[in-house]
Parts: C-alpha cells; structure tokens; sequence
C-alpha cells in the first residue's frame, strides 16, 4: 500500500479557495482505481494548514494518479502555497490494528 500525505501553509485570503478546490475532487479521485481513501483536513493548530491524505492500493495506481487530471489540481493549489508544500509518499508493508494496542496492554508487568 502507499500513502501519500501533502501538508499546505496557505495565507488567510487563499486558504479557503485550496480547500474548496480540494474538496471538490475528492469523490473524482476517490473513484480513480486503488484509490483505498482521500480525505482533506484543516490542521488544528497551525491556521491555515491543510492536510491532504491518500491510500493507493499500489505504486501504479499511485503513479496513475499523480499523471491525473485531478492532480494537475493539486498541484495547481500547491504554487498557491506560500512555503515549500511538504510532500512525503511511504511504502507500507504491513498494517495492524487494535491487537497491537492490546498486545501491549497484557504484557506481563502491566
């Protein structure tokens, strides 16, 4: 699986547009193939911060992405930024869950 993660810093008069812009095209990349999840969020404390997150399905489908239309956006909202966007895009072998929490809570000395 990969995940991708853009991290924005906008100022006040183009936070807005960039969030409106990117929420207008998630259920366009949601439907792309392997897309697993998209989701845009505002940070809560650093203002005008916008977070966009994906999970692909795999590095194809990611790259198929990344040549979309949509993500022509995308990258149209990041020049709007007014520092450096951080983009990181990570692997993930593998994945757990709850059992990892309760793993830890039953271990001896607990």
């Amino acid at each position: 699986m990969m995940q991708a993660c853009l991290r924005m810093d906008f100022s006040p008069d183009k936070a807005d547009a960039a969030l409106g812009t990117l929420r207008s095209i998630l259920e366009r990349i949601r439907v792309q193939t392997g897309c697993l999840s998209c989701s845009v969020y505002l940070d809560t404390e650093i203002e005008n911060r916008i977070i966009f997150s994906q999970e692909w399905r795999n590095e194809e489908d990611l790259q198929n992405h990344l040549r979309s239309d949509e993500y022509r956006q995308v990258l149209l909202i990041m020049e709007t930024a007014i520092t450096p966007p951080e983009i990181r895009f990570d692997t993930l072998i593998s994945s757990s869950g709850v059992e990892v929490i309760e793993k830890a809570r039953t271990k001896k000395g607990n």
